[in-house]
């Protein structure tokens, strides 16, 4: 198990905040929320309270993703967030650097997923037991040996966006857990950043949209 060092600068930058919610930038390498033991207790949550203490997480990225989460600030944000994420209709654009060039421009990848249990905390693909899981793809730039795509999950599952572009044949660069070799040397970290989060607001219904590049 890697040691757990959360990066300290930036520490948390704000990307957007009203009364009802804070969209914050996380770096990679800082969990979202505690962890089972008190040396993983620094996390998204726990460093927003200490500027917001009504700030509550409604939804995750993994350890290793940078980018933006949105944290209600109010019982009434925490409900309608939440309903809004189970009904899929926060949209979630993220950018990610691979390992390889695929022929094809765009895509869809509709493979179910579930836990890889002797290998957790992997996942895997499944067709008897997994969860229906949609990535939709989109090639952006195609460089030497690498190629950035924009990635819109309609669902959340656990590192689905690692795993559906796998199955494709080429892993995310810096993926500690599914890439090898060249793939896993090409950079120091998981070169997968959320970009950009789309919502409607808790107070008036109004749609809110903040997008931010990646690191």
């Amino acid at each position: 198990m890697r040691a757990y060092r959360p990066p300290y600068a930036p520490y948390l930058p704000i990307a957007y905040m009203d009364d009802e919610v804070v969209v914050v930038d996380k770096p990679s390498g800082l969990l979202s929320v505690p962890g089972k033991t008190p040396d993983l207790d620094d996390c998204v949550e726990a460093r927003a309270k200490k500027w917001l203490p009504s700030a509550h997480i409604v939804h995750r990225l993994d350890m290793d993703t940078s980018g933006l989460i949105i944290l209600a600030r109010s019982k009434r944000g925490q409900r309608d967030l939440s309903k809004q994420f189970e009904q899929r209709e926060i949209g979630k654009t993220y950018m990610a650097i691979i390992w390889g060039a695929p022929e094809a421009d765009e895509g869809l990848i509709d493979l179910p997923m579930t836990s890889d249990w002797p290998r957790r905390p992997l996942q895997k693909v499944c067709h008897e037991t997994g969860k229906r899981a949609v990535t939709h793809w989109q090639v952006v730039r195609r460089d030497a040996r690498t190629t950035l795509m924009q990635l819109k999950p309609e669902t959340g599952r656990s590192h689905q966006l690692r795993v559906h572009i796998l199955s494709l044949g080429y892993p995310i660069i810096g993926d500690p857990f599914y890439a090898e070799g060249e793939a896993l040397a090409a950079s120091d970290r998981l070169e997968l950043h959320a970009t950009e989060l789309q919502w409607r607001c808790p107070g008036n219904g109004e749609t809110r949209k903040v997008t931010i590049p990646g690191p």
